[in-house]
């Protein structure tokens, strides 16, 4: 995979995007843009009973389907679509900022940032990625179109710092994880602007 420059860093988040004014007519026709409330439930979120919550779960794959027709989000999930203005997280009534968001799941995932980078890099390159803690990795990619359930995932990724140290013995154990899954590793690499680079490693026998 290509390298993607410049991930936005929790302090200095703006999301902004220039648009051309629309016609009258096209203003008039137009939808309000729906946001979908949810609660943060500490290692999770959870978002209202709406056909637009259900929608994520359906059509791009966010979360599970709960009980009452609820979805349920991981945390970075919920980062992703709050960055993308499709949600809106409370606590005790209040909405949390994107920052506010952050330092609590810091708290919960202390390589949460890490782990966001990569996630929201993979997202915005139109892949579906999702956990992978039963293959012991960070995460599971699906190549462009296809859904989980439709295939099995291409790769497994870990994401890392780029000042982290790997020691050999952690870097055979990921390669034969990958190797026995059937699947391809990634490492992704992220610096301190949050920009990352993937290191695509095989598994090669003499």
């Amino acid at each position: 995979m290509p390298r993607k420059k410049k991930a936005e860093v929790p302090a200095e988040t703006e999301i902004s995007a220039a648009k051309a004014a629309p016609e009258p007519e096209e203003k008039e026709l137009r939808k309000p843009k729906t946001v979908v409330s949810a609660v943060f439930a500490r290692e999770r979120v959870i978002t209202e009973s709406s056909d637009e919550a259900r929608d994520f779960y359906g059509s791009s794959c966010y979360g599970t389907v709960i009980e009452d027709g609820k979805v349920q989000l991981s945390l970075l999930e919920a980062l992703y679509l709050v960055e993308k203005g499709k949600l809106k997280i409370l606590e005790n009534k209040k909405v949390l900022s994107f920052e506010s968001f952050v330092k609590k799941a810091r708290k919960v995932e202390p390589n949460f940032w890490i782990r966001y980078c990569v996630f929201k890099d993979i997202r915005n390159r139109g892949y579906i990625i999702k956990t992978a803690l039963k293959f012991g990795a960070d995460f599971r990619i699906y190549d462009r179109g296809v859904k989980p359930g439709e295939d099995h995932a291409r790769w497994i990724v870990y994401p890392v710092h780029e000042g982290e140290h790997l020691t050999w013995y952690e870097f055979s154990a990921k390669n034969r994880v990958a190797h026995s899954t059937k699947k391809r590793l990634l490492i992704g690499v992220v610096d301190d602007e949050g920009d990352v680079t993937y290191y695509e490693i095989r598994w090669v026998r003499p």
